[in-house]
């Protein structure tokens, strides 16, 4: 009896080894552990992941200000009006002359301008940024034009014209380089020479077109780009 119950357990112990040997001839079969059927397989990082967890690259500060557009900006307080372009087409700031102190009228008043000489009909040009302020024929300056800068700070005068642009009018947004009018020798000009009497304005504190501070233009035209 006893010898019955020995070869009973040998053969349940026999089956159990067999049964684990199968077990593991089948999972090595599969290419996998006991463990992988609780710890899920390790996945390699996709390029979506990549991206979401580098941070975003950012240009050196002036690399990135290079890049940027530049606005045109108001002058700062206290600070004069910024360079302006020659306001008659094809003339060279170097060939201009510097005739602002020079006395008129029989030695009675300082000029306050610059006459730039050119032919008859050549353009007049804004000579910076601004608007139409007043369109305007006097005795002495004849066909005139008034533009406030963009920050009604300063006044730019254009004197003598022949003519005004076509469409030319009041509250009109001007582009420096924008025609305005036409080289002549309309108000108290010499009709023998032609020319663009050109004056900065530094404006009173109520912005009237037609007073305020007379700046000299010269430096400004020479300091232009």
């Amino acid at each position: 009896m006893a010898g019955a119950e020995t070869d009973d357990r040998l053969k349940k112990i026999a089956m159990a080894l067999g049964a684990a040997v199968l077990a593991a001839l089948a999972w090595i079969a599969a290419g996998t552990t006991p463990n992988d059927t609780t710890v899920p397989p390790v996945r390699s990082p996709s390029r979506a992941d990549v991206l979401r967890s580098s941070p975003t690259p950012s240009l050196p500060p002036s690399l990135s200000t290079s890049l940027s557009p530049s606005p045109i900006v108001p002058t700062p307080p206290g600070e004069g009006p910024r360079p302006l372009i020659m306001p008659v087409a094809g003339i060279e700031p170097s060939t201009i002359h510097d005739n602002f102190d020079e006395m008129r009228g029989g030695a009675t008043r300082r000029h306050e301008a610059l006459d730039i000489l050119a032919p008859r009909g050549t353009p007049v040009v804004a000579a910076d940024d601004g608007a139409v302020k007043k369109l305007f024929t006097s005795v002495p300056g004849g066909l005139t034009v008034y533009e406030f800068d963009p920050d009604q700070r300063y006044c730019y005068y254009y004197a003598h014209l022949d003519a005004y642009a076509p469409g030319l009018h009041e509250g009109q947004l001007l582009h420096r380089g924008e025609l305005v009018g036409y080289v002549g020798t309309t108000g108290n000009a010499p009709k023998d020479a032609p020319h663009l009497h050109f004056a900065v304005i530094h404006l009173d504190p109520d912005k009237r077109w037609w007073t305020g501070t007379p700046i000299n233009p010269y430096p400004l035209l020479h300091k232009a780009p």
